[in-house]
This record gives structure tokens, sequence and C-alpha cells, in this order.
């Protein structure tokens, strides 16, 4: 059962709901025997009747009947026994309609109850994403994060929480069923009791439920896994740009939404059953009413009632112990989705924010590298690194493809920490550094540009949310994006569509560049933003890249080494290592590995 502490643990956020729900089912299990109880004065009545009388024969030593016929016979007193059938089909209806209105509170009180958990999972899920470094996602694949957040949240919703309700009203209806038909029979109850539990697991094992789901819960459902795969898409700008509080505030909106959703659907759906049984029950109570009438009219006497309404008892607790076998089999079938989310809600923290981690507002002296060193589970990626980036300089990182180049410009910002060694910002370790205040100094710049479903404005307000439309113009101007985006219809608040699907490339890098000069940082990380574009496209943003670069302490991970020769400091990485370093004239004459890369790429 440990691997259902978290359903307990989120059950302890509604005590109230959960007194509401026992008060309320226990009264609908009561109402409900009493409904079934009202067959014994019924089949008393039309059975029993002599002389004006109800006569009960030997069935008479048993004081339930005794009492039934004391009532039976006060009523007759005061009319005849039409008067009294009537009085006792009426009250057959009452009683149902208590027991299917209890049912119903009970199903309100357990609905909020069974969403706000599947609610919890997916909040505390996409908290946990948020929190979680860099590192944690290369090895685990975007669609199986987000098949834990949808399929195994919907498995857990359908085999564990959906059973919750059975674990409680089922074995109380049981019990309460059982203790009337002790009283009633001790020896035929002891039979029942041997034979309930395989009769329960043989129709346990037979049944079957289907279930539908609304058009706008599916439609809520998808925003959640739409704003989950952007998220996990643009988790590096996301953190540069320490906007996890609002895509928490934005993702918890969307499951509010879907939450109030499956609420109303589940009280619609919750009632449809219990109007259903209430509208039966009456026309069958009628039905009684009528052929009672006959059966009376006729001087019929029977005396086997109390054996049919010992029989109706019983058929009363079939359904509860079938649903409790098939609740067993369900809390089976769930535990491996259980485990599969609790391995993404327990993963450990890497990289933790600095509860008391000092705010540095400004960037005044240097990054300094001291002996740091990089390993992935037994893999190293960096070693022996010295390196110190005065303020105002523009450093190129430039090496084969897994050279550690992306993995030494992202322990800036804490993307990662080192293995080994430290980080120093202004003569502090970063460590020490709270999170928000080290990466609000940092903007990012990556070759792959990412962008959101939303307008032109709010990707570049993404990181400042505050700005205002002057300053988003501002931005736009000097990442020479204004003209392209005043061609569009809509202008500024043109929705650019999934991941800016509805721009060219070089328009989605010149968003994310005036989404870099809107936040105006002193360190700039560019990875390559130009390496994919075309001739036209590359000038452009390069021009844009060359505004944004100015007056800034720039760290650019190059691939085309014609765009960073004029690069204060070029540092050529070689399996983790420093190999060379230098200026760009300085490298070309030692005719090393990095004069080796010019010449493959034919720099003039």
């Amino acid at each position: 059962m440990r691997r259902f502490s978290r359903v307990f643990k989120y059950l302890g956020f509604y005590k109230l709901e959960i007194a509401r729900y026992f008060i309320t089912i226990i009264l609908s299990i009561v109402f409900s025997i009493l409904s079934l109880g009202m067959l014994l004065p019924f089949l008393q009545l039309i059975f029993g009747v002599q002389g004006g009388m109800i006569q009960a024969g030997k069935a008479t030593s048993n004081p339930l009947l005794n009492w039934v016929n004391e009532q039976l016979n006060a009523l007759m007193s005061r009319g005849d026994a039409i008067y009294a059938l009537s009085t006792v089909c009426i009250l057959i209806i009452i009683t149902i309609f208590l027991k299917n209105l209890f049912l119903y509170l009970s199903a309100r009180a357990m609905g909020p109850i069974k969403n706000g958990i599947s609610n919890r999972f997916r909040t505390e899920m996409f908290e946990k994403i948020l929190q979680l470094p860099i590192g944690y996602f290369t090895e685990k694949r975007k669609g199986d994060l987000m098949s834990r957040m949808s399929n195994d949240v919907y498995e857990i919703e359908a085999s564990v929480i959906g059973t919750l309700e059975g674990w409680v009203k089922d074995p109380l209806s049981i019990l309460i069923n059982l203790g009337v038909l002790l009283y009633i029979s001790p020896r035929l109850t002891l039979f029942i009791l041997i034979c309930l539990p395989v009769m329960g697991f043989i129709i346990g094992r037979l049944s079957r439920s289907l279930k539908k789901q609304s058009v706008k819960v599916a439609q809520k459902s998808g925003e959640t896994i739409s704003t989950l795969d952007e998220t996990l898409g643009g988790l590096r700008v996301i953190k540069a740009f320490n906007v996890e509080k609002n895509l928490n505030q934005k993702f918890q909106q969307i499951c509010h939404d879907l939450l109030t959703a499956r609420n109303k659907i589940g009280f619609r759906r919750d009632l449809a059953s219990p109007m259903s049984e209430m509208m039966g029950v009456t026309i069958f109570a009628c039905i009684l009413w009528f052929g009672g009438q006959l059966v009376l009219n006729n001087s019929i006497g029977m005396n086997g009632a109390l054996f049919l309404t010992y029989m109706g008892l019983f058929y009363n607790i079939i359904d509860p112990a079938k649903s409790i076998s098939t609740a067993f089999s369900n809390m089976q079938k769930g535990s491996a989705a259980i485990d599969r989310i609790n391995e993404l809600l327990n993963a450990p923290i890497t990289v933790d924010d600095n509860p008391n981690g000092k705010k540095i507002e400004n960037f005044t002296n240097s990054i300094h590298f001291k002996e740091v060193g990089f390993k992935y589970e037994d893999v190293t990626i960096l070693q022996n690194i010295n390196l110190e980036i005065k303020k105002g300089t523009t450093v190129a990182l430039v090496g084969s493809s897994g050279a550690g180049k992306s993995t030494l410009a992202d322990l800036i910002p804490r993307f990662h920490d080192p293995s080994s060694g430290e980080i120093l910002v202004d003569d502090i370790q970063i460590k020490d550094y709270s999170l928000k205040s080290l990466r609000g100094l940092i903007s990012i710049v990556t070759q792959e540009p990412i962008l959101f479903n939303s307008t032109i404005a709010e990707n570049i307000a993404l990181g400042m949310p505050q700005a205002s439309p002057a300053e988003i113009e501002k931005a736009a101007r000097i990442a020479n994006a204004h003209d392209f985006i005043m061609q569009k219809e809509k202008g500024y608040d043109t929705n650019i569509g999934d991941r800016g699907m509805k721009l060219s490339g070089g328009e989605r890098q010149r968003i994310t560049i005036a989404r870099a000069v809107l936040k105006n940082p002193p360190i700039l990380i560019l990875d390559e933003a130009t390496s994919s574009l075309d001739t036209e496209s590359e000038r452009l943003v390069q021009d844009a890249i060359n505004n944004l670069m100015n007056n800034r302490t720039s760290v650019v991970i190059a691939h085309r080494l014609s765009t960073i020769r004029h690069a204060d400091e070029i540092i050529v990485l070689q399996k983790g290592l420093i190999a060379e370093r230098g200026t760009h004239e300085s490298l070309m004459q030692k005719k090393g590995f990095y004069k080796r890369l010019v010449d493959m790429q034919e720099l003039k």
C-alpha cells in the first residue's frame, strides 16, 4: 500500500468533504434498507388480512413481524386495508427518494475529492518538471513524460481514485445489510457469508464498465498536454527568463478549468443513476399498489412475507460485493501507473535553489571558472576548465560536436552544477546566489528559436510581462523585427502558432533576439543563432545580434567560425578539455586544431 501513500496524503486536504461523504452515504444505506424493508409490511398487508386484522400465523413469534403487524393494525383502525396499502406505498416512495437524495449528495461530496486528487497529481508533476534540472530531460523521452502526465494520470483516475468511493461505500453497505440479515435469520446469514466472497469475485471478474468523455473535458485535457509540450521544449528559455512561476500559474488555471468541468460533468453523471432508479421505483410502487388491491379484493393470504423481504435485502448486497472485487483488480491495474508517476515526483533536484541565497543586482567584474569538471552519470563531459570572462568581453566556444561547448555555457545560468571545481560571478560562488537573481542577469538566444503559441508581443515580453507596447516595439526595432511584424495582419497582436510555425526561421530568430533585448541583460549566451538560416536571413539576424551584443558580456557557441573572428578570446574545446585559446589571429598562427577547423570552412 506504500505506493498509494500519495493518494492518502492528498485525501488529507479534503477532511470536510470526507466527513460529508460518510454522513450522506450512511444515510443513503439506511434508507436503502428501509425502502427494501417496506416489502415486509406490504406483503403482510396483502397476505395477512383476515377479518379486518393482520394475521401472521406461526411467524408472529418473530419480534419484527409482531411490531409490523401492530403498526399495520393501527393503520387499519384509522381506515380500511386500502388506506393502509396507500400509506405503505407512499412510505416506499419517500424512503427511496431519501435514499437517492443522500446517494446524490454523497456523490457531490466525493466528486470534488476524486477530481481534486487527479488535479493535484497533474499540478504537482508540472511543478516538479519546472524544478528539475535540464540534465534530467536529456535521458528522458518527452513523449514518455507526456504519457505520464496524461495516460498514467488517467489510469490512476480510472483504476485507483475511481474506486475510492467503493472502498468506503460498499463495505459499509455490506456490513449494515448483513447486520439486518443477521437479525432476521442468523443461520441463513451464516450461509450467505460463506458464499458471498466467492460470488462477488466471480461477478466482479465478469463485470465491465463503460465511461464517456465530455468534449469540453477533452479540450481542457488537450490544453494541459499542449502546455506541457511547450514547457518541455522550452525549459532552457523558461528557466533563463525566470518565468517558471508564470507558467505554473497558467497551467494551474487550465487545470482549475478542467477540474470545474469535470465536477460539473460528474454531478450530472451521478444524478442520472439516482434519478433513473427513483423513477423506476415510483412506477414499481404504483404497480405494487394496483396489484395489491387485486390481491386484497380476492382475500388471498400468504405467510411468506418475511422471507421475500429477506431476499430483497440479500439482493441489496450483491452489487457492493461485485464492486469490491472489481475495485481490488482495478487497484492492481493502476499500481504500475502510480509507480511511473512516483518515479517522476521523487526524482532528485540536483540543481536546487539556495533559500538564503544572495541577490545579485548587477554584474560588475567577471565570470571565473576554476578547475571546473562535469560528469553525467559515468561520462566525463568537461574537465579542468580554467577560464575568466571579463565584463564587456566576448568569448567564443568552438570545437567538434560533443566537445562540451553547450554544457560549459549551461553551467553559467546553473542549468547544471559542476561535478568539481567552482564557478564565481563577481568573486562569489554562483551557488551562493539565488537562482532567480542569477538568471535575471542572463539572456539566451538558442540555435533553435523557442517560441510559444501566443502573440508576437507576448513572446517578446516573455521575461518582462510588465513591459509597455513602446518598450516591446523598441526591442523589436533593435532586433530588426519591427518591419516584418507590421506587415502581419494584426501586427504585434498576431498569433504565431505552435512553436512560432507561422513565421519563417529568420523571423522566429529575430523575435527571440527582441525578447533578449527587452530583458536588457548584462550577460548574453548565444548558441549559434544563424547556423540554420539562409543568407539573407542570416545577415538580418547577425545585424540584430551585433546590436544585442553591444556593451554586454557575451559567451558565443560558434559553428560558423566566420561569426566569431572578432571575439576577444576564442576557446577551443576537445573532449572536454581546453585545447587552444587566444584571438583569431594568434590561433591561426599556431596552426593547430582551430586553423584546421577554419580551413575546413574555407574561411579567408
